[in-house]
């Protein structure tokens, strides 16, 4: 058994997505000057998002998609294990996927990257503002602490499988 509970690691998951909400709505530029994502966007060769240096509409809007993430994951960690136990494990394959894509189009689609389209007469297209160190950085701590949610959480299945056969062999015993 881990040290931390897959349930721990959500709502710190949530808090984490209400931070993050609080400043895209008042200062972004923090969120985009942060060392982690520089580091992260320089090693993979990204460009600095320029969007971000003042609250704008889009920030906004980025705030409150965040912060009603962080409040139903942080409500759907509280519910009975039981059932929070079902709900998270149908939820965090579909996010681990979806955060895969997003952060793997964004390296692989990238102004140099391997599938980019680039040269004369090429015409900027759908998906173009996911194509920088924010982006990338986001969706890489994303899969990397939806991973770990993943790994606990199967981790916590086998316990609990093992707990009830040790139970199950207890009564058949008995009687």
């Amino acid at each position: 058994m881990g040290l931390v509970s897959a349930f721990a690691i959500i709502r710190a998951l949530s808090l984490f997505h209400l931070t993050l909400a609080f400043f895209f709505l008042t200062s972004p530029s923090t969120i985009a000057e942060q060392n982690l994502v520089f580091v992260l966007g320089e090693a993979m060769r990204l460009p600095s998002p320029t969007s971000f240096s003042t609250p704008t509409p889009a920030t906004g809007f980025l705030a409150v998609v965040l912060a009603l993430l962080g409040l139903s994951d942080f409500t759907a960690a509280s519910l009975p294990d039981e059932i929070a136990r079902i709900y998270w494990a149908a939820q965090v394959p579909v996010r681990l996927l979806f955060l895969f894509v997003v952060t793997g189009y964004t390296y692989a689609f990238k102004p140099d990257g391997v599938l980019a389209k680039a040269g004369v007469g090429y015409k900027a297209g759908m998906g173009e503002g996911l194509k920088n160190r924010l982006v990338f950085t986001w969706g890489f701590l994303e899969v990397a602490a939806w991973f770990w949610v993943f790994i606990t959480l199967r981790d916590e299945r086998r316990q609990a499988g093992i707990r009830l056969m040790e139970k199950r062999k207890a009564e058949e015993n008995r009687l």
